[in-house]
């Protein structure tokens, strides 16, 4: 099983990605690592991605999820997956499960503003938006539960997106 967590930046993805993998007893990534230096280094500067900066980081993600698929390892993967042509990219073949981590900019805003050693600035946190489309086929939970909450959404709603060789893992 391949899950996603997905969502604008500062909405909560890594935090819950790392729980999910540690409650489903599974592999985590953050997409950021799989950026290239080129792209770290624009939204450093803040300059907001465009679709040509994000199609090789997106397929570098799906490579990996090829990978893994392979390999019958479950993943969680922390990844912004922001518009429906990039998760077409990441799920090609319907393959993975996406939790969508819904919130405002009131409530994602100081999030950023309170994180530390990340280089993306809270002044792409409006472009951010400004993608956005919003999935209609994913799990979605609101931002605003602690994180264990949330965790506990995620592992309830699961098995309706799962398919049934996946919910065997849950």
């Amino acid at each position: 099983m391949i899950i996603i967590v997905m969502g604008v930046s500062g909405c909560g993805k890594t935090t819950l990605g790392e729980e999910l993998a540690k409650r489903l007893s599974c592999g985590f990534s953050d997409a950021d690592g799989f950026h290239p230096k080129a792209n770290v280094e624009k939204m450093a500067a803040g300059i907001p991605l465009q679709d040509e900066d994000r199609c090789p980081w997106l397929a570098s993600i799906r490579e990996a999820i090829d990978g893994w698929h392979a390999k019958g390892e479950s993943h969680i993967i922390a990844c912004s997956a922001l518009k429906e042509v990039y998760r077409d990219m990441l799920s090609p073949n319907g393959d993975v499960i996406f939790v969508y981590m819904k919130g405002s900019r009131e409530t994602t805003r100081p999030r950023l503003k309170a994180r530390k050693g990340h280089y993306m600035p809270p002044s792409l946190l409006d472009s951010q938006f400004n993608t956005l489309e919003e999935p209609k086929d994913a799990l979605i939970v609101d931002i605003q539960g602690t994180p264990a909450e949330i965790a506990d959404d995620v592992i309830a709603q699961l098995p309706k997106f799962a398919s049934a060789e996946e919910r065997t893992l849950l």
